[in-house]
């Protein structure tokens, strides 16, 4: 399993057992809203708008809450003024971290993250000090019993650069491609487990179990911020990493 399903089933584990269900629905609906009001209101013509639909009803989020979302992004109610923000930071161990905000006050964002990051062992670097260390690709996984060599020769053929087999079988793909990927292998019968825009590590760094667990304990920090919407880091989970976090 490579580093990005071990994140995937930590982060599934966590929101499974989250109590803050109201959290989670407002950061899906600030995706939906930023969707919208960038590409328009219609999925079929807004690759984006489509996804974050897709990772709003993947969590139950009912559907009202979805149409006025999208409502705000396209400017048929009110509420639709957010704005996207990128922080980069180190965590503890040096370990690079891209903080990932909407927000509608950026001084109320900034200050926030800061407090939080600073109070956890961390800082927040300058804009591209961290960022090259991550490359933007489109990310699916699957997580149903499939033939490798039939998953690889669909996915290659709608566009994808990467397939990686194992208890989750990966896909990966360049942004421009990756509506196409998904389209090819829906079609093609997969249920895709997950599906998302992902910031991917170049050079992930592994660490003991213990300073793992420590990194864990920031992220998840930060991630509490009203604010944030996600958080990606150059850690590498390891099967030790994981072991340790379970009996912990």
């Amino acid at each position: 399993m490579s580093g990005h399903s071990k994140w995937s089933t930590i982060k599934h584990k966590k929101a499974a057992t989250d109590k803050k269900r109201g959290k989670l629905f407002t950061r899906l609906a600030k995706e939906v809203t930023i969707a919208a009001r960038e590409g328009g209101g219609d999925i079929d013509f807004n690759p984006r708008l489509a996804l974050a639909v897709e990772k709003a009803k993947a969590a139950n989020m009912p559907k009202d809450n979805i149409e006025r979302a999208v409502k705000r992004g396209t400017g048929e109610l009110e509420g639709g003024q957010l704005e996207e923000i990128m922080y980069e930071a180190y965590g503890p161990h040096g370990i690079g971290i891209l903080i990932e905000v909407v927000t509608d006050n950026r001084n109320r964002a900034v200050a926030d993250v800061r407090h939080m990051v600073s109070k956890n062992g961390g800082n927040l670097a300058e804009n591209g000090s961290v960022g090259w260390q991550f490359t933007r690709k489109g990310y699916i996984a699957i997580t149903d019993e499939i033939d490798e060599d039939e998953l690889f020769m669909v996915a290659a053929e709608a566009g994808a650069d990467d397939v990686q087999s194992g208890e989750v079988n990966e896909v990966y793909a360049e942004i421009e491609v990756f509506q196409d990927v998904q389209k090819a292998l829906r079609e093609a019968g997969y249920n895709l487990a997950e599906a998302n825009l992902i910031y991917d590590p170049n050079n992930p760094m592994a660490l003991t179990p213990d300073q793992t667990i420590q990194v864990m304990k920031f992220i998840e920090a930060v991630e509490d911020v009203d604010d944030v919407q996600n958080v990606h880091s150059t850690l590498e989970i390891t099967d030790d990493a994981i072991a340790a976090m379970e009996s912990a």
